[in-house]
């Protein structure tokens, strides 16, 4: 009975998106005052993995034009090497926002960006079907590296990543856009960290497999959009 409630606790994550309240300039740095109004949310090890788990603090924000998502991550030794589009870039250090704008159903966007800003998205017909030649539109991504990228002479301290996303994106799962006040989304906030054979998976919402993966939409967490 205590398994099965610790199990439910973890899935069932609530995140409450605020609107903006000023300017948000999209440099990798998620400095701006904007960002002082946004709840944090930290991701979590469900899985046994190996190396050291590296904290990642996300936080979310929206305005009449963009979705927003701010990744502040942890790390001791940064690396990424992927640097076009749609690159396997879930091989690297990388983050990930998992968005379905319409709860009913199982589909989803993804979008998982290494520490060099490079953009790998996705629409999943989960389970069936993964469309990787999906390109959102107007996508404004950029990250900071608190470090050297890719050097092991050196001890990094993190990298964080901002990302800004048209809603005109979202379009074909939902046509209320922006989000009216109080609308739900479901999502999972993810972070692959390290190299094989420390490679590491967090996540926000528990998805209850026994293997490290993200991808399970029936169990992610829960979006509000709030003023």
């Amino acid at each position: 009975m205590l398994l099965t409630l610790l199990v439910l606790g973890l899935s069932a994550q609530t995140y409450e998106v605020h609107r903006a309240p000023s300017k948000i300039v999209v440099d990798g740095k998620p400095d701006e005052a904007a960002w002082s109004k946004a709840a944090t949310t930290e991701l979590h090890f469900p899985w046994e993995q190996a190396g050291a788990k590296q904290k990642t603090v996300v936080r979310l924000l929206w305005d009449d034009q963009y979705l927003y998502a701010a990744y502040d991550c942890d790390d001791a030794d940064v690396v990424a090497h992927f640097d076009q589009r749609d690159d396997p870039t879930y091989r690297d250090d990388a983050v990930e926002l998992f968005l379905n704008p319409n709860p009913k159903q199982t589909f989803y966007y993804g979008m998982e960006m290494n520490a060099k800003g490079t953009l790998y998205d996705y629409f999943y017909a989960w389970p069936q079907l993964l469309l990787a030649r999906l390109n959102f539109i107007g996508v404004h991504l950029a990250t900071h590296i608190r470090g050297t990228l890719n050097s092991t002479a050196d001890t990094d301290k993190g990298w964080t990543l901002e990302v800004a996303i048209p809603w005109k994106n979202f379009e074909e799962l939902t046509k209320t856009l922006p989000p009216a006040k109080g609308s739900e989304w479901t999502a999972n906030l993810n972070r692959w960290d390290g190299v094989e054979p420390k490679r590491r998976l967090s996540v926000w919402a528990d998805i209850t497999l026994d293997r490290p993966s993200p991808h399970q939409p029936a169990r992610f967490g829960k979006l509000v959009f709030v003023d």
